[in-house]
């Protein structure tokens, strides 16, 4: 269980190759010596290094496979770990390509699966193992990009903004069963998912996101923005007119 300290025993990453999820780890790691990480990712290169790498760190980290469309096997995966899961970071998805994804069926098929059908089933199954548990935290990495979709990745925005709205709710149901649910909205966040993309204004990093991400599962929080200042610039974007915000540079 979490210690009075705020601190997790076992972490759960799915979509454990993650930069955010491999940051909140390596955070944990530093705080909680011995720390124990299951990281669920498709086999390959990139999840034998974030192995290496959180192993490194002085995790005892076990992965095992898992794929974000493959919704079928979400149950089975969650329910064939054997400890108790302290945090689950829910970390897969896609950007894909922002035109493509709107004259593209097969693009928007992709984005939609992975981002918001993946992530509903992943949550309904870690529901159902809070609930068995008696306790348990899940933190949803959702996207300031779900608070309003523009024109120029509206397709994303919509998967993120399902996906935002199942994990608020699954934090109502679960809060009075033991479980707590935590929705991440980072702005622009330095990552491979964005290389090569020009960097939008209030920018962070993974390990921005990873401490403010570990100070609001400490305090209780169920919702925040990464920095906190993007609260206060998306509150104004959700109230201006369609007229004006279509006129912006975004």
């Amino acid at each position: 269980m979490i210690n009075a300290l705020g601190n997790p025993q076992h972490v759960l990453l799915l979509g454990g190759t993650s930069d955010i999820a491999l940051a909140i780890a390596r955070r944990y790691a530093g705080l909680a010596p011995g720390l124990r990480v299951t990281l669920a990712a498709r086999p390959g290169e990139r999840r034998d290094a974030a192995v290496t790498e959180l192993t490194a760190a002085g995790c005892v980290v076990e992965a095992v496979d898992f794929d974000a469309v493959d919704t079928a096997a979400h149950r089975a995966i969650v329910e064939s770990i054997e400890d108790d899961i302290d945090i689950a970071v829910v970390a897969f998805g896609l950007l894909g390509d922002p035109e493509q994804a709107w004259t593209d069926v097969d693009a928007a098929r992709e984005l939609a699966e992975v981002n918001y059908v993946g992530a509903v089933t992943a949550g309904v199954a870690l529901g159902a193992r809070i609930r068995t548990q008696g306790h348990g935290v899940i933190v949803a990495l959702s996207s300031v990009a779900g608070e309003r979709p523009r024109r120029s990745n509206f397709v994303y925005g919509s998967t993120k903004a399902g996906m935002d709205a199942f994990y608020t709710g699954l934090g109502e149901a679960l809060r009075e069963l033991g479980g707590h649910v935590l929705v991440v909205r980072p702005g622009f966040v330095h990552s491979k998912m964005t290389t090569g993309l020009e960097a939008a204004p209030l920018a962070t990093t993974p390990e921005g996101v990873a401490e403010a991400v570990v100070e609001a599962v400490r305090d209780g929080k169920e919702q925040i923005w990464v920095p906190g200042t993007m609260r206060v610039v998306m509150s104004g974007l959700r109230h201006l007119p369609r007229t004006v915000f279509r006129r912006l540079p975004i």
